[in-house]
């Protein structure tokens, strides 16, 4: 029976292999148009061109669904030619709206003819209002009327109000607005001033500079977020208590404009765009349950998607059904393919 001398070491164990390394994840590839993964493409699932409607389409998209894999919005843009999107962010520090009538000779030239749907946001006027005309604070809401024009506009022809965490300027030419974070300004009085009249009257040109903080820093920057035209006889889709149903409005629309969100995040846009309380609201009647239902949580019922929205609205504004049907369903099939990818996704977890 063989054994080790006494002087001899023991055999050194042999070194185990490294680690294999971690498998590498390669992204899918994602059709440039869609913005789909390509074996869930949704251009090729269009039958027709997309259509022209007779009401131009606007989409203010929360910047948070510009990636969501369930945002409808990718569906619009597919199927419809004159529908225009941008991008909106909430309020970091402060921002900055300057909104210009389309066309300044008409404005005071003669009087307006407001639509009958002019829509207020339903805030009152709060009793420290008055009590701070007399003791004004600034930035805790007083007026600077400088009486002496017309419409108890001042000398120069602005009228100023300032509230906490807003300012709104009229002058004879434009209308400012200065708002900070989660501000929720009040504009009821805007419709009866002269720039009001105008702006609502012939369409206007709104642009936004937004001033953020960068994350995990102090750095102040500036971005101009978007400037867009908003043309006569627009909309807004957004219910409230002074929403129409679409069978009340008596005027000819030529601009749907519509929040694309998360209710919340469609509630803050509302108010931190303060110009969209200028437009007469129009509010769906009561529909069937959202395509949405099953694979994307919505927070009560009656919530329907962007689409669902755009599509119900022009067919009451009478659009072509057949076409805006098919494009409905290109937005179904989407949902069908999310559907499918959660039970694949729960037989793999349930296989042992």
């Amino acid at each position: 029976m063989g054994s080790h001398g006494h002087g001899d070491p023991p055999p050194s164990p042999s070194p185990s292999p490294p680690p294999p390394p971690p498998p590498t994840r390669t992204r899918r590839p994602v059709c440039a148009k869609c913005t789909k993964p390509v074996k869930l493409c949704l251009c090729s699932r269009f039958s027709s061109p997309p259509l022209h409607t007779s009401i131009s389409i606007t989409v203010l998209q929360h910047s948070h669904e510009v990636k969501h894999p369930l945002n409808s919005t990718r569906v619009a843009k597919l199927g419809f030619d004159n529908i225009s999107v941008t991008h909106i962010s909430d309020v970091n520090l402060h921002a900055r709206l300057q909104i210009h009538p389309l066309n300044p000779q008409l404005s005071g030239s003669e009087p307006a003819r407001l639509p009958t749907s002019i829509v207020t946001d339903g805030q009152k006027e709060r009793p420290q209002i008055a009590k701070s005309r007399e003791n004004p604070k600034p930035g805790k809401g007083f007026f600077n009327l400088n009486r002496g024009g017309d419409e108890g506009e001042g000398g120069n022809g602005i009228v100023t109000k300032e509230m906490n965490k807003y300012k709104v300027t009229c002058s004879p030419t434009s209308l400012t607005v200065t708002l900070e974070r989660t501000a929720k300004p009040n504009l009821n009085w805007v419709p009866k001033t002269t720039i009001g009249k105008s702006l609502i009257t012939n369409g206007f040109r709104v642009n936004k500079l937004h001033t953020k903080k960068k994350s995990n820093s102090t750095q102040i920057y500036q971005i101009l977020e978007y400037d867009i035209i908003v043309p006569p006889n627009s909309v807004l889709l957004f219910p409230n208590e002074k929403s129409l149903a679409l069978d009340s409005v008596d005027f000819q629309v030529k601009n749907l404009i519509v929040l694309d969100g998360t209710w919340a995040k469609a509630q803050r846009m509302y108010h931190e765009n303060p110009w969209l309380k200028l437009l007469p609201h129009i509010k769906l009647d009561s529909v069937k349950e959202s395509l949405y239902s099953e694979v994307r949580h919505e927070p009560k019922s009656g919530c329907l998607s962007t689409i669902e929205s755009i599509v119900f609205a022009l067919k009451k504004f009478g659009e072509d059904a057949e076409r805006l049907d098919l494009i409905l369903g290109v937005f179904e099939s989407m949902i069908l393919d999310q559907r499918r990818c959660k039970e694949e996704k729960f037989s793999d977890l349930s296989q042992p």
